[in-house]
């Protein structure tokens, strides 16, 4: 927000320099991102002085001593001048020995050619003013000598551009900085004097210019007060109406909306003037639009409206998007001469969401969606009305028609100086708190046990806690004044949090083979989500008010937005393929949309440009792999669990080429394997792209097992093979997990050290809805050779328990 010093000068007594005020703004809570100084800036030591005599330097043609009159508190000085446009009896500025002028440049005693100068007489230029820089600055109307130079030239002005928090909408506003600074440097605010003005009450009613007043959506306008001024004459403001306006970046349009674009910036409270002749029936109307109503804003937009948004209407149509921007069909305009002046209460919730869905945001959307003070508009509205009729003339015809009322405010807040010194951590006395408090417009009231009950002015909605009257106090006593003390505090030593040590360890393991990390955007697009997730997903994960078009969804998934970097890298040919990430998901999980822990990781197979060497790729194998190891980290083991083929309605992945793990109960869900070609090709992404996700419950996440050293046979092994024809949607997983069960269980003195799958084979001999996995199996002893004998029995066991405790059969 930008604030004008010479404005704010209007309230409050300021003599402190530029870079001092914004110190303590800074220090107030309200941090200065810049500011800029137009016209000439605040000088020290630079004053009026007349020349009274010039004489020719012995040593220089071009250059004159001057005898300089500087005022009686400062006296005549000597100075050498260079310029020739002046005579004697000419006013000039001054710069003293002390001076710094703009650039820098700073004024000290010294010889030129050998001749003493006390100062310098200067030109426009040198003191930042406008005007002919072709020699000094003669200045008009003779001031008085020796009086500051600042004080003569006195358009010069200061902007500060303020960050103000949203907590703090009572700081939108001239008066609220001027209350601010006012309270630290212990000074009065001077309130803008009103000149109140006697209404004709029945004017309005009688010439048809104004029929009533009618709130029907009150939950969104609890207060709204409506003035009519007849026989105004539209046209320029006055000059310093415009000064002001211009010095925070708006550009003056005329002299009514002028007067309430001034007091919106000045009070804190938007308004709106409408043309009184363009209000259909005489009658203001607040409602909520009618879902499509349509109607054009002053931006000249046209706005599609909803029934969640409050308009201000008249009898036929609605004239405003209210708290947000008037429409083109009730501006005041060059032959406007009847006026109905709007000051009203909006609910914040509402304006917010209206601003955030039209992308319309408005000097006063700002302000109402922060929150105005609703016991401030009837000052408001006076203060409009009174600098209406001074700059435009008329006739105040019906003063504060209103709908509504203002709400009861009566906020307290119990505190004692004790509890206030316990915990700033310092000595600060009783009345240094009072000061402080009542500085800020708090009226204090103490009972007979010492507990002060603080009364909270209407503007300074975040006060309610004690600890908010413990920073206010902090605040004005000052940060700076704090006194330094050692800090003691007992240190602990504590592990990382599980979803850390996690993240930590599956970002290690994929570093070392080879991924570079990819960070991306939480929030996603609901046209992505819908690709990727399908239409259910999207609707359960959109949010109600998103930042832009582009991020109205939280994601379900790292993978589309990895997609995103892969083929950014292949369209820079990087030659970057491989990618992983850690982050959160939102998932549906028994009915519920939660959060979830994620890690994810792709390679493409394609787009890496030329190379001497062709080097080997992921496939699904290696893949799955890599998501049971992740698993692992967070105390998972895959194998106990069923996996499944993913289907053809999961549109992230091919189907017959992917899988699945998931288990509700555990509160964890995976995929891996290739992704679906279709996608990536619509993605312009080169090659085949193998990837996989893993993603948990943070509350679920468990501590891995620790692996536990097992001694290892010096011995040689021995396996036995076995065809078995089994279901064709069986998957060969599940078979090797249901064969290792058999094969303990078949096997006492000696283990079995492995089950893997070498074949499977579909068509002749093999019925059209079996298919044969062929599976070896490998046995080792831990104290000895093993026998044939034995090994013979045990695979004699196996297969006999696979005839009469398996679905499965053996392959002849």
């Amino acid at each position: 927000m930008k604030v004008s010093l010479k404005w704010l000068k209007r309230y409050v007594d300021l003599d402190e320099s530029p870079k001092e005020l914004a110190a303590s703004l800074t220090l107030l809570g309200f941090e200065v991102d810049d500011m800029e100084t137009t016209g000439v800036p605040p000088l020290e030591n630079v004053v009026v002085g007349e020349v009274l005599q010039r004489d020719q330097h012995p040593d220089a043609d071009k250059l004159g001593v001057c005898r300089v009159d500087c005022g009686p508190k400062i006296g005549e000085k000597s100075i050498v001048c260079g310029a020739s446009n002046y005579k004697v009896g000419d006013r000039v500025p001054v710069a003293l020995p002390g001076a710094e002028l703009p650039g820098g440049f700073k004024i000290k005693e010294s010889k030129l050619r050998g001749v003493p100068s006390a100062g310098m007489m200067c030109g426009a230029s040198e003191i930042g003013a406008s005007g002919d820089n072709s020699g000094l600055l003669i200045l008009d109307g003779r001031p008085e000598l020796g009086t500051p130079i600042n004080q003569v030239l006195t358009d010069s002005d200061t902007v500060f551009n303020l960050e103000v928090t949203p907590n703090r909408p009572d700081c939108l506003s001239h008066i609220g900085i001027a209350r601010e600074l006012a309270a630290w440097y212990r000074r009065d605010v001077k309130y803008p004097k009103i000149n109140n003005v006697p209404a004709k009450s029945d004017c309005a009613n009688g010439e048809g210019l104004f029929r009533g007043l009618t709130v029907d959506a009150p939950e969104d306008c609890p207060l709204y007060i409506a003035s009519v001024i007849k026989g105004v004459k539209v046209g320029p403001s006055p000059k310093w109406l415009q000064e002001a306006l211009s010095s925070i970046g708006l550009r003056p349009i005329n002299n009514v909306v002028d007067v309430t674009n001034f007091v919106m910036h000045e009070c804190g409270n938007p308004m709106h003037a409408f043309d009184a002749r363009d209000i259909e029936g005489g009658k203001i109307i607040v409602r909520n639009a009618g879902e499509g109503e349509v109607m054009n804003t002053l931006d000249g937009e046209e706005r599609k409206l909803s029934s969640r948004m409050a308009v201000i209407a008249d009898e036929s149509k609605a004239l405003a998007v209210a708290g947000v921007m008037g429409g083109q069909n009730s501006e005041v305009k060059k032959d406007t001469t009847d006026l109905v002046l709007e000051v009203a209460y909006f609910k914040p919730s509402t304006i917010r969401w209206v601003s955030k869905t039209l992308a319309l945001s408005t000097d006063s959307s700002y302000r109402f969606e922060r929150g105005v003070d609703p016991l401030s508009l009837r000052y408001a509205t006076e203060r409009a009305v009174s600098l209406i009729l001074e700059t435009a003339g008329g006739e105040l015809c019906s003063n504060g028609v209103t709908a509504g009322s203002e709400p009861a405010w009566q906020t307290e807040v119990e505190i004692t100086p004790e509890w206030i010194r316990k915990k700033s951590g310092f000595e600060i006395t009783d009345e240094e708190i009072r000061e402080a408090l009542e500085l800020l417009d708090m009226s204090i009231s103490v009972d007979g046990e010492g507990v002060w009950t603080v009364s909270i002015p209407s503007y300074r909605g975040d006060l309610y806690r004690p600890v908010d009257l413990l920073e206010e106090v902090l605040r004005i006593f000052g940060t700076d004044k704090i006194p330094g003390g050692q800090v003691r505090a007992t240190a602990t030593t504590a592990n990382d949090s599980p979803i850390t040590e996690f993240n930590r360890k599956t970002a290690s393991y994929l570093i070392g083979q080879n991924f570079a990390e990819t960070v991306t955007y939480t929030l996603r697009s609901a046209g992505e989500q819908k690709r990727w997730a399908g239409h259910v997903s999207a609707e359960e994960l959109a949010l109600l008010n998103p930042i832009s078009e582009d991020q109205t969804q939280l994601r379900h998934s790292l993978l589309p937005g990895m997609l995103e970097v892969l083929h950014l890298n292949q369209s820079r040919k990087t030659g970057a393929n491989r990618f992983f990430e850690t982050g959160r998901v939102f998932r549906e999980l028994n009915g519920k949309v939660v959060e979830m822990v994620a890690v994810a990781f792709l390679e493409c197979n394609g787009g890496t440009g030329r190379s001497w060497k062709e080097r080997s790729f992921d496939d699904f194998y290696a893949a799955k792999q890599r998501i049971k190891t992740i698993a692992g980290y967070a105390g998972i083991d895959l194998d106990k669990f069923k996996i499944r083929e993913v289907s053809d309605n999961e549109g992230a992945w091919q189907e017959g080429h992917s899988a699945a793990y998931e288990e509700p109960k555990a509160g964890f869900f995976a995929r891996v394997g290739l992704m679906s070609l279709p996608r990536v090709k619509e993605m312009d992404i080169q090659g085949e792209v193998f990837g996989g996700i893993f993603c948990y419950l943070p509350e679920r996440l468990r501590e891995p097992k620790r692996i536990k050293f097992k001694p290892f046979s010096l011995y040689p092994a021995s396996s036995r093979d076995l065809a078995l024809v089994v279901d064709k949607s069986e998957p060969a997983e599940e078979v090797v997990r249901a064969m290792c069960k058999i094969a303990s269980k078949a096997t006492r003195d000696f283990e079995v050290e492995d089950v893997s799958v070498f074949d499977v084979y579909e068509g002749v001999g093999v019925a059209e809805d079996k298919k044969s996995v062929a599976v070896s199996m490998t046995f080792r002893a831990l104290d000895r050779t093993l026998k044939d004998k034995e090994v013979n029995a045990a695979f004699d066991t196996i297969q006999n328990q696979v005839r009469e405790n398996s679905p499965y059969s053996i392959r002849d």
